[in-house]
């Protein structure tokens, strides 16, 4: 069975259309993530080599680097989300007829519940580091092209708050509540600031359009 971002644009959204249970919110922030990292990917293409840029070229070159790191880095969570999904499916699907089955089946959905809190975790984190580096993009971009630097945030902050989402129902799962204050905390502290932030860089591109 191919990987998801092996498969056409059309087939993903049909899965995810589908009552399959995967792909979805999860996958689907990555997604955003990924675009973001591939709109500043784009601005930075589009702005290396022109004369007229050539001041901040070496500046869109590193950051080029980044967003190509950060767009691989979020497509692979595309097929972490799925996994983790099918291991906790899998984990509730187990016998149950003795204590000895309940008591095994229990500690492998907690398990599963805390890998399925770690990675959109990681996914919002991500995805915040996908909005800073649109900032940049958004600051020393071809302007020709800056409002798909604009497009860039918002597909990231869309992936922020969608990958918070599932942190959030995952968390609240948890037996173990010192782990999820923990990752909570955690959370809270890659969305603090984040609405500002993804409004000042969308209104300092529409002064720039």
């Amino acid at each position: 069975m191919s990987e998801i971002k092996d498969k056409s644009i059309q087939q993903f959204l049909d899965e995810l259309a589908s009552k399959s249970a995967t792909p979805g919110g999860g996958s689907a922030a990555a997604v955003m993530g990924a675009q973001s990292a591939a709109l500043t990917s784009m601005v930075c293409n589009l702005t290396i080599g022109k004369p007229k840029y050539a001041e901040v070229d070496a500046d869109m070159r590193a950051l080029l680097e980044k967003s190509e790191a950060l767009r691989e880095n979020l497509t692979g969570m595309i097929k972490a989300d799925i996994d983790v999904f099918n291991s906790l499916m899998a984990a509730y699907g187990l016998p149950k007829e003795t204590d000895e089955e309940k008591l095994a089946r229990s500690e492998l959905i907690q398990s599963a519940l805390k890998e399925a809190t770690e990675v959109p975790l990681a996914c919002a984190r991500a995805c915040r580091s996908a909005i800073e580096l649109s900032r940049r993009a958004a600051e020393k971009g071809n302007l020709g092209v800056i409002s798909d630097a604009g497009a860039g945030v918002m597909a990231a902050y869309g992936g922020l708050k969608s990958a918070a989402l599932n942190v959030y129902i995952n968390a609240g799962s948890l037996q173990d509540r010192e782990f999820a204050k923990t990752k909570l905390a955690e959370l809270e502290a890659i969305l603090n600031g984040a609405d500002a932030v993804v409004d000042e860089i969308y209104q300092l591109v529409k002064t720039k359009l």
